[in-house]
């Protein structure tokens, strides 16, 4: 029986992050922010946020099947966060942009619940708007050295 979008997502996101690590880059998802997101008020921007998942930025990280869930520091201050694997928008290396865009589901869309499938513009902006939380604990822009290369799942 062939598998869903939805169950190899996980399996995806897994991959990527695994392969950024491997090859020493900064592995970073995108994320829609809706209530059943719980990241720091105020650090997301247009209903998205880009958060890294590096080793040095996260502590607790567990990647599960349905959420991944972390500590990370917002302003000086430790957080625990929980993304459900469903919200990532896309998952990708900081350095080069390279990795996976996720197409939204309609139900997920935070901005007008439109079903347009608009899920490219939307990663584009996130990586372009996203924050970045680092080595120095503090969340600042990210400030990507050129467009990303990501490609939609559907």
């Amino acid at each position: 029986m062939p598998m869903t979008t939805d169950s190899t997502k996980p399996y995806l996101i897994r991959a990527i992050y695994d392969w950024c690590i491997d090859q020493g880059f900064t592995p970073h998802i995108a994320v829609i922010v809706d209530e059943r997101v719980v990241v720091p008020p105020g650090y997301a921007q247009d209903g998205q946020i880009v958060l890294n998942l590096g080793p040095e930025a996260t502590n607790n990280l567990a990647l599960s099947n349905d959420a991944i869930t972390f500590q990370a520091r917002f302003g000086g201050k430790a957080h625990a966060l929980m993304i459900p694997v469903s919200n990532v928008l896309a998952v990708y290396a900081r350095e080069n942009g390279q990795g996976m865009a996720f197409e939204p589901q309609p139900s997920e869309s935070v901005h007008d619940g439109d079903a347009s499938g608009e899920g490219e513009d939307q990663v584009e902006e996130v990586v372009d708007k996203g924050v970045d939380q680092g080595p120095g604990d503090e969340a600042a822009p990210a400030t990507p050295s050129r467009r990303s290369h990501l490609t939609i799942i559907k």
